[in-house]
């Protein structure tokens, strides 16, 4: 029961992640079709691909600190059905303006999800096992994105895309059913994680926080790490929001072959994002050095994604361009769980939902920025070179800022430094 019961939880946060990267994904892979429709430029394009993020950005941080309040398991539920209503609506948009008020309600209501899940792999698993659980959770989110292309593909060019939006939304109203009727906030009382296991883990929660919000928003070790996850993002939404339009464009790809081709760079972050988990937790088990396997995964991978991005400038067809496209993707996301972990190694049980919030907030202003700025260095530059270039260039910065800046917390007096767990050592 112990084992079924947390891997329940896992497996309806790795289905979620999905249907909200199906949901999400689905815009962009039906993006020519829309601005066809709607007769919008790259310029407006990339307004539009933004707009998601100006209202998931600042709810990841709310929805973090709200997990911690009232539990996440019903901000889960609320914000489940918030963007599966907006998902759905996207299929009414008649103009430019439309379409930009639904993505930014839409995003509000995926913003708690990634806090959320920090919060549940917190309360439910030792700190041996969290980045592995952290990664799994994650994983529905590539595999609902790598699931777009050929899904969202498919309706779209059969059925039309404002039928492949309410096909979505329905399915985010069905997993809101499930997650209703089997996941709780935390393990109950009588079983599933012992007091005596929860203390050796470090997973003991103080009801009450012993430092203030702002005193964990202020540490170098955050802000460092929330720049690096920014470089991440900034990848990540340039893939998300632009790279199926760069393979029509640039490489004169069909919608079809399209939707094909966006498949590989997701099984390649899929494959990354599993694998950077199960290593980060190995490392730690095998060197007792938390924030020293965190950043080893973190710097290595954020940096030979970079250099797969930026060497993206210099290709001349799509086959190297996917190739290049997966490669980086790989690097990226074995990354994802450290940016996490980090904040579980360094934070306090109570403060884990608000500080991981922060993290991600920061990290999703990317997605307000990389769309925006890729649009208009495309339409200012006639093609996607520069775009490619500082898109490398921020991630490098990051994995660069992480190795300077984070710092295991400090052992004062035989106590680690206000955080929860006794094994985060230098």
């Amino acid at each position: 029961m112990q084992v079924r019961k947390h891997w329940i939880v896992v497996s309806l946060l790795c289905l979620g992640g999905a249907i909200s990267y199906l949901d999400r994904a689905a815009l962009s892979i039906a993006a020519p079709l829309i601005a066809k429709d709607l007769k919008l430029d790259p310029s407006h394009l990339g307004i539009v691909l933004s707009s998601f993020f100006i209202g998931y950005a600042p709810l990841c941080f709310v929805g973090g600190y709200l997990s911690d309040r009232i539990g996440p398991k019903r901000v889960l539920i609320g914000a489940m059905l918030f963007w599966s209503l907006f998902c759905g609506l996207t299929a009414t948009a008649t103009s430019l303006v439309a379409l930009v008020t639904i993505r930014i309600f839409f995003g509000m209501g995926e913003g708690p999800f990634v806090a959320n899940i920090n919060k549940l792999v917190s309360n439910w698993f030792e700190r041996k096992q969290q980045a592995t659980a952290i990664a799994i959770s994650n994983a529905g989110m590539p595999l609902g994105a790598a699931l777009a292309g050929p899904v969202v593909g498919f309706l779209a060019v059969r059925e039309g895309w404002h039928f492949a939006f309410i096909s979505i939304a329905i399915l985010g109203v069905l997993w809101v059913l499930l997650w209703a009727a089997f996941a709780a906030d935390r393990p109950s009382r009588s079983g599933e994680q012992s007091e005596e296991n929860s203390r050796r883990s470090g997973t003991v929660e103080s009801p009450i926080a012993q430092k203030s919000l702002a005193y964990y928003l202020l540490k170098p070790s955050t802000i460092t790490t929330a720049y690096a996850f920014f470089g991440y993002a900034y990848v990540q939404f340039f893939f998300l929001t632009w790279f199926p339009s760069y393979l029509t464009t640039a490489h004169g790809l069909s919608i079809k072959s399209m939707a094909v081709a966006t498949v590989f760079p997701w099984v390649g972050n899929i494959v990354g994002l599993i694998i950077g988990g199960l290593v980060s937790d190995l490392l730690f088990r095998l060197t007792g050095r938390a924030i020293f396997s965190r950043k080893l995964i973190l710097t290595t991978c954020l940096a030979a994604g970079a250099i797969c991005i930026a060497l993206m400038a210099t290709v001349k067809d799509a086959t190297s361009a996917v190739v290049l496209m997966s490669l980086g993707a790989f690097f990226m996301a074995a990354t994802y769980n450290t940016y996490f972990a980090i904040v579980l190694d360094t934070v306090e049980k109570a403060r884990v939902g608000a500080i991981g919030g922060f993290v991600h907030f920061v990290s999703n202003l990317a997605g307000i920025v990389a769309p925006l700025l890729t649009g208009y260095l495309v339409q200012w530059s006639g093609d996607f070179r520069s775009a490619f270039m500082l898109t490398g260039l921020i991630a490098a910065s990051g994995a660069l800022l992480v190795l300077v800046f984070v710092r295991a917390p400090r052992v004062q007096r035989g106590v680690v430094d206000s955080t929860q767990s006794s094994n985060a050592l230098p």
